[in-house]
């Protein structure tokens, strides 16, 4: 309740118990402000207090002047969300009065107003998952395998406009599989974008082999085209050129694919794409994770898309996508009893899981549009805050804006990202810094790292970038909070 709609609550000791009943119900709020005649704050005052006046009184004319004097909880006007609620805890309450210097009341603060955490990139769902997740259980196809999973493949595929897919238990499985079917083993070298979650190295790993991280280009934040090609000249000179080179697609913006896929083609290497952050982005208008030998897409929670866990491996070559089904269902061969010649995984998506896939994908391009109408609202709203340098979307593509990320320009401010990201933190906004650099990761600290030139862009960003609240199911009254948090603190 602010500044404008709190003088509804207060009373003064020369109102009657009858004329403070009637407020009290007109004001919803369960509870009063006892003011002077200049509103300075003095206590509050609930209906059990009102009934206990009547009932020592026996009449409703009776003034409040018989209330006795209490010291109440009160908050200072320079207060965070996180103060309140931490106050609000402390002494078991559900409002709290707002006074500023003079002590006046100002603000009624209500916790169910400002409980609400905004989060990052929540879930979600729409009216269509539920159909196919009971059409699941009214057949009983609920373990691995299943309508759904067939359906889900061949019409994500359709969506993004490949031949072949095989639904996998998540994104990292997914490229876990791509390394296999290229034979990446102990001894082998893998090239891989230094600005990703870890999840894009790991399996580089799980198969012994060695990952190079390649640095990150100014203009798309993706793989550095220039970086690649000293990377790759120097590893033919070597005699040790790498057994695939996986582009991370960040944040949902497409690398610069026509340079890195030549420099692939010019060395002999296959390219892997990592989309798991990009399904319904475009570049020069064909979708995201299908310029190279194979794709991955991510169907985790937080993702523009979810199937709460689950991913996607996508190829237009058939006998590549076969091999994936078969290595991910334990590699077992088509024998009456259990017979494996190879090693597999057990890394196929359930019936149920791919059943909200379906239901999804219906929506994709929905959700597409709301992150990029959550970008534009904030660059819009605050393209006076001098601060903020937005993440670039050049023209040859689309991004889905999976996460709305900027930097803060330190020749403006003094302030990092991480003292903003607390700030945000105290009014219960969730941001996060941007991935940190797999080059600067401990467990990845003697791996080898090619700059994009003389400084290490993806350095630079994770320094300063940070990633805001971009779920498809915000509210305009959240994005206006997050916007109006960052005017404030970057005020300063």
């Amino acid at each position: 309740m602010n500044v404008n709609e709190i003088s509804k609550t207060f009373v003064r000791r020369t109102n009657s118990v009858r004329e403070a009943l009637q407020r009290l119900d007109n004001a919803g709020t369960g509870l009063l402000l006892l003011v002077d005649a200049a509103d300075r704050f003095e206590r509050t005052v609930t209906d059990g207090d009102l009934r206990r006046m009547l009932l020592e009184a026996g009449s409703l004319d009776v003034s409040l002047q018989a209330l006795p004097v209490l010291q109440s909880v009160v908050l200072d006007h320079a207060y965070t969300r996180q103060d309140a609620l931490a106050l609000m805890n402390e002494h078991g309450i559900n409002h709290l009065p707002v006074v500023d210097a003079s002590g006046k009341a100002i603000r009624l603060l209500l916790r169910k107003d400002i409980d609400e955490q905004i989060l990052l990139s929540t879930p979600h769902l729409g009216e269509h998952e539920r159909e196919f997740v009971e059409e699941a259980f009214r057949t009983n196809w609920i373990a691995p395998l299943g309508p759904n999973v067939d359906a889900f493949e061949s019409e994500l595929a359709e969506w993004v406009g490949i031949r072949h897919a095989a639904a996998v238990s998540s994104g990292t499985a997914a490229i876990h599989l791509s390394l296999a079917l290229l034979g990446v083993g102990r001894g082998d070298s893998v090239f891989c974008s230094a600005l990703t979650f870890a999840a894009s190295a790991n399996p580089i790993v799980y198969q012994g082999a060695e990952p190079v991280f390649i640095d990150s280009e100014p203009e798309s934040w993706n793989m550095s085209p220039a970086a690649l090609e000293r990377a790759l000249s120097t590893a033919r000179a070597t005699g040790r050129l790498p057994k695939a080179v996986i582009v991370v697609h960040l944040y949902g913006q497409s690398a610069d694919m026509d340079p890195l896929m030549a420099l692939c083609d010019q060395y002999g290497v296959p390219l892997i794409e990592d989309a798991a952050e990009s399904l319904g982005a475009t570049y020069k208008g064909k979708a995201s994770g299908t310029f190279g030998q194979m794709g991955i897409y991510s169907f985790n929670g937080n993702k523009i898309i979810t199937t709460s866990g689950g991913g996607m491996l996508v190829s237009d070559d058939e006998s590549l996508v076969k091999r994936a089904r078969f290595l991910s269902t334990q590699a077992r061969e088509p024998f009456p009893h259990y017979e494996h010649t190879v090693i597999g995984f057990n890394y196929r998506m359930s019936n149920i899981l791919a059943g909200v896939g379906r239901g999804q994908l219906r929506v994709l391009g929905d959700r597409v549009a709301s992150r990029r109408r959550i970008f534009e609202r904030y660059r819009s709203e605050l393209a006076h805050v001098s601060a903020i340098r937005w993440m670039n979307e050049p023209s040859w593509s689309m991004s889905n804006r999976w996460l709305t990320v900027c930097t803060l320009a330190p020749e403006v401010t003094r302030l990092t990202t991480s003292e903003v990201m607390q700030r945000l933190a105290a009014e219960r906004i969730e941001a996060r810094p941007v991935w940190k650099p797999m080059q600067l990761q401990p467990v990845f600290s003697s791996a080898a790292y090619f700059a994009h030139g003389d400084v290490s862009v993806s350095q630079q960003l994770f320094e300063r970038g940070m990633c805001l609240p971009s779920g498809s199911n915000m509210t305009e009254e959240q994005q206006d909070r997050v916007i109006a948090t960052l005017e404030r603190v970057l005020a300063t």
